[in-house]
Protein backbone atom coordinates (compact mmCIF):
# COMPACT_ATOMS: atom_id res chain seq x y z
CA UNK A 1 0.00 0.00 0.00
CA UNK A 2 1.00 3.61 -0.58
CA UNK A 3 -0.30 7.02 0.31
CA UNK A 4 -1.81 8.52 -2.83
CA UNK A 5 -2.04 11.95 -1.24
CA UNK A 6 -1.41 13.90 1.92
CA UNK A 7 -4.24 16.39 1.48
CA UNK A 8 -4.14 19.63 3.45
CA UNK A 9 -7.24 21.80 3.91
CA UNK A 10 -7.51 25.55 4.48
CA UNK A 11 -9.67 28.64 3.97
CA UNK A 12 -8.09 31.23 1.61
CA UNK A 13 -10.37 33.95 2.99
CA UNK A 14 -8.68 33.72 6.39
CA UNK A 15 -6.39 36.64 7.18
CA UNK A 16 -3.81 34.06 8.33
CA UNK A 17 -3.92 32.14 5.04
CA UNK A 18 -0.33 32.86 3.87
CA UNK A 19 1.08 31.79 7.23
CA UNK A 20 -1.18 28.72 7.34
CA UNK A 21 -0.23 27.65 3.82
CA UNK A 22 3.48 27.84 4.66
CA UNK A 23 2.89 25.91 7.87
CA UNK A 24 0.98 23.17 6.00
CA UNK A 25 3.77 23.01 3.44
CA UNK A 26 6.39 22.37 6.11
CA UNK A 27 4.14 19.86 7.88
CA UNK A 28 3.32 17.88 4.73
CA UNK A 29 6.98 17.70 3.71
CA UNK A 30 8.01 16.64 7.23
CA UNK A 31 5.30 13.97 7.17
CA UNK A 32 6.33 12.79 3.73
CA UNK A 33 9.96 12.37 4.72
CA UNK A 34 9.11 10.74 8.06
CA UNK A 35 6.72 8.29 6.42
CA UNK A 36 9.16 7.41 3.66
CA UNK A 37 11.81 6.76 6.32
CA UNK A 38 9.48 4.08 7.71
CA UNK A 39 9.04 2.52 4.26
CA UNK A 40 5.69 4.12 3.36
CA UNK A 41 5.71 5.82 -0.05
CA UNK A 42 3.93 9.16 -0.42
CA UNK A 43 3.03 9.90 -4.02
CA UNK A 44 1.69 13.47 -3.77
CA UNK A 45 0.99 16.35 -1.40
CA UNK A 46 -2.07 18.48 -2.12
CA UNK A 47 -3.99 21.53 -0.92
CA UNK A 48 -7.79 21.79 -0.94
CA UNK A 49 -9.61 25.03 -0.14
CA UNK A 50 -13.10 26.00 0.86
CA UNK A 51 -15.49 26.23 -2.13
CA UNK A 52 -14.14 28.86 -4.51
CA UNK A 53 -17.37 30.94 -4.72
CA UNK A 54 -16.83 31.83 -1.06
CA UNK A 55 -13.45 33.51 -1.56
CA UNK A 56 -13.06 34.39 -5.25
CA UNK A 57 -14.34 37.56 -6.90
CA UNK A 58 -16.61 36.00 -9.53
CA UNK A 59 -17.75 39.39 -10.81
CA UNK A 60 -14.40 39.97 -12.53
CA UNK A 61 -13.22 37.02 -14.62
CA UNK A 62 -9.73 38.48 -15.10
CA UNK A 63 -9.26 39.03 -11.37
CA UNK A 64 -10.69 35.60 -10.58
CA UNK A 65 -8.28 33.88 -12.97
CA UNK A 66 -5.34 35.90 -11.71
CA UNK A 67 -6.12 34.98 -8.09
CA UNK A 68 -6.34 31.25 -8.86
CA UNK A 69 -3.19 31.32 -10.98
CA UNK A 70 -1.26 33.09 -8.23
CA UNK A 71 -2.47 30.62 -5.62
CA UNK A 72 -1.63 27.67 -7.88
CA UNK A 73 1.89 29.01 -8.41
CA UNK A 74 2.38 29.59 -4.69
CA UNK A 75 1.15 26.09 -3.87
CA UNK A 76 3.52 24.52 -6.40
CA UNK A 77 6.43 26.65 -5.21
CA UNK A 78 5.85 25.44 -1.65
CA UNK A 79 6.24 21.82 -2.74
CA UNK A 80 2.64 20.75 -3.21
CA UNK A 81 1.72 18.87 -6.37
CA UNK A 82 -1.89 19.96 -6.88
CA UNK A 83 -4.43 22.54 -5.78
CA UNK A 84 -8.16 21.90 -5.37
CA UNK A 85 -10.49 24.89 -5.16
CA UNK A 86 -13.66 23.01 -4.29
CA UNK A 87 -17.05 23.02 -6.01
CA UNK A 88 -19.36 25.50 -7.64
CA UNK A 89 -22.23 25.77 -5.18
CA UNK A 90 -25.98 25.33 -5.59
CA UNK A 91 -26.41 28.48 -3.54
CA UNK A 92 -24.19 30.47 -5.94
CA UNK A 93 -25.63 29.95 -9.41
CA UNK A 94 -23.05 32.21 -11.08
CA UNK A 95 -20.21 30.00 -9.89
CA UNK A 96 -20.85 27.32 -12.54
CA UNK A 97 -19.84 29.75 -15.29
CA UNK A 98 -16.45 30.18 -13.60
CA UNK A 99 -15.40 26.53 -13.88
CA UNK A 100 -14.29 26.49 -17.52
CA UNK A 101 -12.23 29.72 -17.28
CA UNK A 102 -10.44 28.31 -14.22
CA UNK A 103 -9.77 24.95 -15.91
CA UNK A 104 -8.57 26.67 -19.08
CA UNK A 105 -6.17 28.99 -17.29
CA UNK A 106 -4.52 26.48 -14.94
CA UNK A 107 -2.73 23.14 -15.25
CA UNK A 108 -2.52 21.78 -11.70
CA UNK A 109 -5.83 22.99 -10.27
CA UNK A 110 -8.81 20.69 -9.68
CA UNK A 111 -12.38 21.93 -9.42
CA UNK A 112 -15.88 20.50 -9.02
CA UNK A 113 -19.57 21.39 -9.16
CA UNK A 114 -22.45 20.42 -6.90
CA UNK A 115 -25.51 18.75 -8.46
CA UNK A 116 -27.24 17.74 -5.23
CA UNK A 117 -26.80 18.60 -1.59
CA UNK A 118 -28.57 17.16 1.49
CA UNK A 119 -30.28 20.36 2.67
CA UNK A 120 -31.09 21.57 -0.85
CA UNK A 121 -32.08 18.56 -2.92
CA UNK A 122 -31.29 17.88 -6.58
CA UNK A 123 -30.85 20.83 -8.90
CA UNK A 124 -31.75 20.17 -12.52
CA UNK A 125 -30.17 23.49 -13.40
CA UNK A 126 -26.89 22.39 -11.79
CA UNK A 127 -27.01 19.04 -13.59
CA UNK A 128 -27.42 20.90 -16.87
CA UNK A 129 -24.55 23.23 -16.00
CA UNK A 130 -22.29 20.31 -15.05
CA UNK A 131 -23.05 18.55 -18.33
CA UNK A 132 -22.13 21.69 -20.25
CA UNK A 133 -18.89 22.02 -18.28
CA UNK A 134 -17.86 18.45 -19.15
CA UNK A 135 -18.76 19.01 -22.80
CA UNK A 136 -16.76 22.25 -23.00
CA UNK A 137 -13.79 20.94 -21.00
CA UNK A 138 -13.41 18.05 -23.46
CA UNK A 139 -12.30 20.53 -26.11
CA UNK A 140 -9.81 22.46 -23.97
CA UNK A 141 -7.11 20.01 -25.08
CA UNK A 142 -6.92 17.72 -28.09
CA UNK A 143 -7.14 14.59 -25.93
CA UNK A 144 -9.94 15.62 -23.55
CA UNK A 145 -7.56 15.43 -20.59
CA UNK A 146 -8.87 18.59 -18.86
CA UNK A 147 -11.85 16.64 -17.53
CA UNK A 148 -9.43 14.74 -15.29
CA UNK A 149 -9.48 17.88 -13.15
CA UNK A 150 -13.28 18.22 -12.89
CA UNK A 151 -15.97 16.23 -11.12
CA UNK A 152 -19.70 16.66 -10.68
CA UNK A 153 -20.67 16.00 -7.06
CA UNK A 154 -23.84 14.59 -5.55
CA UNK A 155 -24.18 14.94 -1.78
CA UNK A 156 -20.42 14.94 -1.18
CA UNK A 157 -19.51 16.45 2.22
CA UNK A 158 -16.29 18.37 2.86
CA UNK A 159 -13.12 16.65 3.99
CA UNK A 160 -12.62 13.95 1.35
CA UNK A 161 -8.88 13.75 0.58
CA UNK A 162 -9.26 12.39 -2.99
CA UNK A 163 -9.36 15.00 -5.79
CA UNK A 164 -11.42 16.49 -7.44
CA UNK A 165 -13.99 15.95 -4.64
CA UNK A 166 -11.82 17.50 -1.90
CA UNK A 167 -12.89 20.75 -0.24
CA UNK A 168 -12.74 22.35 3.20
CA UNK A 169 -15.75 23.39 5.32
CA UNK A 170 -16.08 27.13 5.92
CA UNK A 171 -15.12 28.38 9.35
CA UNK A 172 -13.11 25.32 10.31
CA UNK A 173 -9.43 25.26 11.29
CA UNK A 174 -6.85 23.92 8.82
CA UNK A 175 -6.70 20.14 8.58
CA UNK A 176 -5.13 17.20 6.81
CA UNK A 177 -6.21 13.72 5.72
CA UNK A 178 -4.74 10.79 3.83
CA UNK A 179 -5.94 9.21 0.58
CA UNK A 180 -4.71 5.63 0.29
CA UNK A 181 -3.67 3.60 -2.75
CA UNK A 182 -4.64 0.18 -1.45
CA UNK A 183 -5.86 -1.96 -4.35
CA UNK A 184 -2.72 -4.08 -4.08
CA UNK A 185 -3.59 -5.07 -0.50
CA UNK A 186 -7.13 -6.01 -1.53
CA UNK A 187 -5.83 -8.08 -4.44
CA UNK A 188 -3.31 -9.87 -2.22
CA UNK A 189 -5.96 -10.77 0.36
CA UNK A 190 -8.63 -11.75 -2.16
CA UNK A 191 -6.14 -14.02 -3.95
CA UNK A 192 -5.82 -16.31 -0.91
CA UNK A 193 -8.10 -19.29 -0.36
CA UNK A 194 -10.03 -18.30 2.74
CA UNK A 195 -13.62 -18.23 3.92
CA UNK A 196 -15.51 -14.98 3.44
CA UNK A 197 -15.16 -14.14 7.12
CA UNK A 198 -11.44 -14.93 7.11
CA UNK A 199 -11.02 -12.76 4.01
CA UNK A 200 -12.79 -9.86 5.69
CA UNK A 201 -10.70 -10.11 8.83
CA UNK A 202 -7.45 -10.42 6.87
CA UNK A 203 -8.18 -7.31 4.83
CA UNK A 204 -9.22 -5.29 7.87
CA UNK A 205 -6.04 -6.38 9.59
CA UNK A 206 -3.93 -5.09 6.69
CA UNK A 207 -5.73 -1.74 6.52
CA UNK A 208 -5.91 -1.10 10.24
CA UNK A 209 -2.23 -1.92 10.68
CA UNK A 210 -1.34 0.49 7.88
CA UNK A 211 -3.50 3.22 9.45
CA UNK A 212 -1.83 2.69 12.82
CA UNK A 213 1.64 2.91 11.24
CA UNK A 214 0.78 6.25 9.67
CA UNK A 215 -0.89 7.56 12.83
CA UNK A 216 2.22 6.79 14.88
CA UNK A 217 4.20 9.03 12.54
CA UNK A 218 1.59 11.79 12.30
CA UNK A 219 0.85 12.23 16.01
CA UNK A 220 4.29 13.53 17.12
CA UNK A 221 4.50 15.98 14.21
CA UNK A 222 0.98 17.42 14.45
CA UNK A 223 0.45 20.59 16.46
CA UNK A 224 -2.77 21.83 18.02
CA UNK A 225 -3.53 24.23 15.17
CA UNK A 226 -4.02 21.48 12.58
CA UNK A 227 -6.88 18.97 12.75
CA UNK A 228 -6.12 15.39 11.72
CA UNK A 229 -9.21 14.21 9.85
CA UNK A 230 -8.09 10.64 9.22
CA UNK A 231 -8.07 8.27 6.25
CA UNK A 232 -9.96 7.49 3.09
CA UNK A 233 -9.32 3.81 2.46
CA UNK A 234 -11.28 3.71 -0.79
CA UNK A 235 -8.76 1.31 -2.36
CA UNK A 236 -7.34 3.36 -5.21
CA UNK A 237 -5.62 1.31 -7.93
CA UNK A 238 -2.55 1.95 -10.05
CA UNK A 239 -2.31 0.81 -13.70
CA UNK A 240 -0.30 -2.33 -13.07
CA UNK A 241 -1.52 -5.93 -12.71
CA UNK A 242 -0.40 -6.07 -9.06
CA UNK A 243 -2.50 -3.03 -8.01
CA UNK A 244 -5.85 -3.60 -9.73
CA UNK A 245 -9.14 -3.40 -7.86
CA UNK A 246 -10.75 -4.98 -10.91
CA UNK A 247 -8.45 -8.01 -10.58
CA UNK A 248 -9.22 -8.16 -6.85
CA UNK A 249 -12.97 -8.28 -7.45
CA UNK A 250 -12.50 -10.98 -10.09
CA UNK A 251 -10.68 -13.12 -7.54
CA UNK A 252 -13.69 -12.99 -5.26
CA UNK A 253 -16.71 -12.87 -7.57
CA UNK A 254 -17.26 -13.28 -11.29
CA UNK A 255 -14.15 -14.16 -13.29
CA UNK A 256 -14.91 -11.24 -15.66
CA UNK A 257 -16.01 -8.04 -13.99
CA UNK A 258 -19.36 -6.91 -15.36
CA UNK A 259 -20.92 -10.36 -15.54
CA UNK A 260 -23.28 -11.66 -12.87
CA UNK A 261 -21.52 -12.28 -9.59
CA UNK A 262 -19.60 -9.00 -9.80
CA UNK A 263 -22.03 -7.10 -7.58
CA UNK A 264 -21.64 -9.55 -4.71
CA UNK A 265 -17.87 -9.03 -4.68
CA UNK A 266 -18.31 -5.25 -4.84
CA UNK A 267 -20.83 -5.30 -1.99
CA UNK A 268 -18.59 -7.54 0.12
CA UNK A 269 -15.63 -5.19 -0.26
CA UNK A 270 -17.74 -2.10 0.49
CA UNK A 271 -19.24 -3.76 3.57
CA UNK A 272 -15.79 -4.79 4.78
CA UNK A 273 -14.48 -1.23 4.44
CA UNK A 274 -17.42 0.04 6.49
CA UNK A 275 -16.19 -2.06 9.44
CA UNK A 276 -12.69 -0.59 9.48
CA UNK A 277 -11.50 0.89 12.76
CA UNK A 278 -9.61 4.01 11.77
CA UNK A 279 -10.37 7.76 11.77
CA UNK A 280 -12.54 8.19 8.69
CA UNK A 281 -12.46 11.01 6.16
CA UNK A 282 -14.10 10.98 2.75
CA UNK A 283 -15.70 7.96 1.09
CA UNK A 284 -14.03 4.81 2.45
CA UNK A 285 -15.93 2.90 -0.21
CA UNK A 286 -15.42 1.01 -3.42
CA UNK A 287 -13.46 3.01 -6.00
CA UNK A 288 -13.63 1.95 -9.66
CA UNK A 289 -11.70 4.51 -11.74
CA UNK A 290 -11.84 2.96 -15.19
CA UNK A 291 -8.72 4.49 -16.74
CA UNK A 292 -6.59 4.11 -13.59
CA UNK A 293 -6.97 0.34 -13.42
CA UNK A 294 -5.57 -2.19 -15.91
CA UNK A 295 -8.41 -4.71 -15.55
CA UNK A 296 -11.19 -2.12 -15.41
CA UNK A 297 -9.83 -0.48 -18.56
CA UNK A 298 -9.60 -3.87 -20.29
CA UNK A 299 -13.14 -4.93 -19.33
CA UNK A 300 -14.51 -1.57 -20.41
CA UNK A 301 -12.67 -1.75 -23.73
CA UNK A 302 -14.02 -5.22 -24.51
CA UNK A 303 -17.57 -4.21 -23.51
CA UNK A 304 -17.90 -6.56 -20.54
CA UNK A 305 -18.05 -3.67 -18.08
CA UNK A 306 -20.66 -1.03 -18.93
CA UNK A 307 -21.73 2.30 -17.51
CA UNK A 308 -24.86 0.63 -16.15
CA UNK A 309 -22.64 -1.83 -14.29
CA UNK A 310 -20.69 1.04 -12.76
CA UNK A 311 -23.92 2.73 -11.64
CA UNK A 312 -25.11 -0.57 -10.19
CA UNK A 313 -21.89 -0.97 -8.23
CA UNK A 314 -22.30 2.61 -6.97
CA UNK A 315 -25.57 1.54 -5.36
CA UNK A 316 -23.67 -0.73 -2.96
CA UNK A 317 -21.35 2.04 -1.77
CA UNK A 318 -19.06 2.96 -4.60
CA UNK A 319 -17.64 6.43 -5.08
CA UNK A 320 -19.45 6.90 -8.39
CA UNK A 321 -18.25 7.16 -11.98
CA UNK A 322 -14.55 7.93 -12.19
CA UNK A 323 -12.22 8.54 -15.17
CA UNK A 324 -14.78 7.13 -17.60
CA UNK A 325 -13.75 7.53 -21.28
CA UNK A 326 -16.74 8.49 -23.43
CA UNK A 327 -17.25 9.15 -27.17
CA UNK A 328 -16.05 12.55 -28.29
CA UNK A 329 -19.43 13.36 -29.84
CA UNK A 330 -21.24 12.89 -26.52
CA UNK A 331 -23.72 15.76 -26.23
CA UNK A 332 -24.63 17.77 -23.13
CA UNK A 333 -28.10 16.20 -23.30
CA UNK A 334 -26.61 12.70 -23.12
CA UNK A 335 -24.38 13.74 -20.23
CA UNK A 336 -27.37 15.21 -18.41
CA UNK A 337 -29.16 11.87 -18.44
CA UNK A 338 -26.18 10.08 -16.94
CA UNK A 339 -25.52 12.78 -14.36
CA UNK A 340 -29.19 12.84 -13.40
CA UNK A 341 -29.21 9.11 -12.78
CA UNK A 342 -26.16 9.46 -10.53
CA UNK A 343 -27.62 12.43 -8.63
CA UNK A 344 -30.96 10.67 -8.05
CA UNK A 345 -29.18 7.45 -7.02
CA UNK A 346 -27.05 9.39 -4.56
CA UNK A 347 -29.99 11.24 -3.06
CA UNK A 348 -32.32 8.26 -2.87
CA UNK A 349 -29.67 6.11 -1.17
CA UNK A 350 -28.37 8.98 0.97
CA UNK A 351 -24.75 8.47 -0.02
CA UNK A 352 -22.09 10.63 -1.70
CA UNK A 353 -21.28 9.96 -5.36
CA UNK A 354 -19.15 11.72 -7.96
CA UNK A 355 -18.89 11.74 -11.75
CA UNK A 356 -15.58 12.31 -13.51
CA UNK A 357 -16.47 11.78 -17.16
CA UNK A 358 -14.01 12.18 -20.03
CA UNK A 359 -15.37 12.55 -23.58
CA UNK A 360 -12.40 11.91 -25.88
CA UNK A 361 -12.32 14.16 -28.99
CA UNK A 362 -12.40 12.21 -32.24
CA UNK A 363 -13.09 8.87 -30.55
CA UNK A 364 -16.21 6.71 -30.72
CA UNK A 365 -17.40 3.82 -28.59
CA UNK A 366 -14.98 0.90 -28.82
CA UNK A 367 -12.00 2.95 -30.00
CA UNK A 368 -8.70 2.46 -28.19
CA UNK A 369 -7.55 5.31 -25.97
CA UNK A 370 -4.30 5.99 -24.14
CA UNK A 371 -2.65 8.90 -22.36
CA UNK A 372 0.93 9.83 -21.54
CA UNK A 373 0.08 9.85 -17.84
CA UNK A 374 1.55 7.54 -15.22
CA UNK A 375 -1.77 6.94 -13.46
CA UNK A 376 -3.70 5.89 -16.59
CA UNK A 377 -3.87 2.50 -18.31
CA UNK A 378 -4.61 2.00 -22.00
CA UNK A 379 -8.32 1.36 -22.49
CA UNK A 380 -11.26 1.79 -24.77
CA UNK A 381 -14.06 4.32 -25.10
CA UNK A 382 -17.26 3.22 -23.34
CA UNK A 383 -20.66 3.38 -24.98
CA UNK A 384 -23.19 5.84 -23.57
CA UNK A 385 -26.68 4.59 -24.45
CA UNK A 386 -29.13 7.46 -24.03
CA UNK A 387 -32.22 9.11 -25.42
CA UNK A 388 -33.67 12.60 -25.34
CA UNK A 389 -34.79 13.78 -21.93
CA UNK A 390 -38.36 14.83 -21.25
CA UNK A 391 -38.54 18.55 -21.99
CA UNK A 392 -41.49 18.99 -19.66
CA UNK A 393 -39.19 18.09 -16.78
CA UNK A 394 -35.76 19.29 -17.87
CA UNK A 395 -36.59 22.75 -19.12
CA UNK A 396 -38.22 23.87 -15.91
CA UNK A 397 -35.33 25.31 -13.90
CA UNK A 398 -36.30 23.75 -10.62
CA UNK A 399 -34.97 21.68 -7.80
CA UNK A 400 -36.27 18.30 -6.70
CA UNK A 401 -36.36 17.39 -3.03
CA UNK A 402 -36.57 13.66 -2.34
CA UNK A 403 -36.52 14.27 1.41
CA UNK A 404 -33.86 16.24 3.25
CA UNK A 405 -31.33 14.34 5.29
CA UNK A 406 -28.61 15.62 7.58
CA UNK A 407 -26.15 12.72 7.38
CA UNK A 408 -24.92 10.67 4.49
CA UNK A 409 -25.10 6.89 4.82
Amino acid sequence: MKIRAITCFLDPSSHEMPKTLHHLSHLSQDLKHALQNTGIEVQTCRVATTPFPLWLNLASESQMIRTVQELEQEVLTLGFDYLGVGPALLTHAASYAAVIPILASTSSTFIAAQMAEPDYGISLQAIRASANIIHQAASLTSDGFANLRFAALANVPPGAPFFPAAYHPTGHPPALAFAIEGADAVLEVFSQERTWDETRQALLGHLETFANRITSVVTPLLDSGIVFRGFDFSPAPFPSPSCSIGAALERLGASRLGTFGSLSAAAFLAETLSRGRWPRSGFNGLMLPVLEDTVLAQRAAEGTLSLKDLLLFSAVCGTGLDTVPLPGETSPDQLMGLLADLAFLSTRLRKPLTARLMPIPGKKAGDAVSFDFAYFAAGGVMALPSSSLCEALWFRDEKINLGNFSALA
